[in-house]
């Protein structure tokens, strides 16, 4: 917007500066004409420039709010269908309410608990959904983020393999959002892995880092930028279920906690998501 005003201001300098080499008499009268006209045309850019602008904005708003609301409506019905999947477990009668798949159904309604009242204090806090930090043991976690793909992965006639964790291994970050993003990852995993197919978790560490790896058999990716499978509502297979959100709820989950989450393509075969994460250190005797 300056450089239009700059340029106007320019236009009438070099008006005048031809005036002045063509001898040409310029009238007060067609001066403030001329200065009327800059003025026109620097005020109808603004408003313009402005309209635009808030045309934009509109647009971006609703783009966002959207977003949101799918965001939620995703993790609700993750939530919902694992709690549906634990139960119908424990109908069969082969499992009951005490063992691991009963203990599911109540972190999946303890979750759907929580989600709500985050939504809640996201609504009065637009600076998001506040994070609470705290220390996280990989060998618990990952057991029980373990119960849920188990479970998904019988339903679809999966293998899943969880390769064993080092001891006292852990991150620190807010374990309900980590949870969804790890979750998500293995869902996808197994929502793309073809028939008879294996998804395997397998955890690895550095001196600072801490890699959680997600291979799946999904055939591999589509030719093109494998970035495009982080977007908001995309979805590149033929599997049409859901709202395409999954992963990028995660890689937004993963960097909220200071982490990192991408691809690697095996094409032909499958995928490796790799949720990369700052290592905590050992806790103080």
């Amino acid at each position: 917007m300056g450089q239009v005003v700059h340029d106007d201001g320019d236009l009438c300098q070099a008006i005048t500066e031809v005036a002045i080499e063509q001898n040409a008499t310029v009238s007060a009268a067609e001066f403030r004409t001329l200065n009327r006209c800059l003025d026109d045309a620097i005020a109808g850019a603004v408003t313009e420039f402005g309209r635009q602008r808030d045309e934009f904005a509109s647009d971006d708003s609703t783009r966002a709010a959207n977003e949101r609301l799918g965001f939620l409506a995703h993790e609700l019905r993750n939530l919902i269908g694992t709690a549906t999947l634990a139960v119908a477990t424990i109908k069969r009668g082969s499992v009951g309410l005490s063992g691991a798949t009963g203990a599911l159904l109540d972190r999946s309604l303890t979750g759907l608990r929580d989600l709500v009242d985050r939504t809640l204090v996201e609504v009065r806090l637009t600076a998001g959904i506040p994070k609470r930090r705290e220390r996280i043991v990989l060998a618990d976690f990952v057991a029980d983020v373990q119960v849920a793909a188990t479970i998904e992965a019988t339903v679809r006639d999966l293998e899943f393999i969880v390769a064993p964790i080092e001891a006292g291994l852990a991150v620190e970050g807010d374990r309900q959002i980590l949870a969804a993003a790890v979750a998500n990852v293995l869902q996808n995993a197994v929502k793309f892995t073809r028939p008879h197919g294996r998804v395997s978790l397998n955890t690895h560490s550095t001196v600072d880092r801490v890699l959680i790896g997600v291979e799946d058999e999904c055939g591999g990716l589509p030719e093109g930028n494998v970035e495009e499978i982080f977007r908001p509502f995309e979805q590149v297979g033929a599997e049409r279920t859901g709202l395409g959100l999954g992963l990028s709820i995660s890689r937004r989950g993963v960097e909220a906690n200071g982490g990192k989450l991408y691809v690697r393509n095996l094409p032909g075969t499958g995928c490796v998501f790799t949720i990369d994460l700052p290592r905590a250190a050992p806790p103080v005797s």
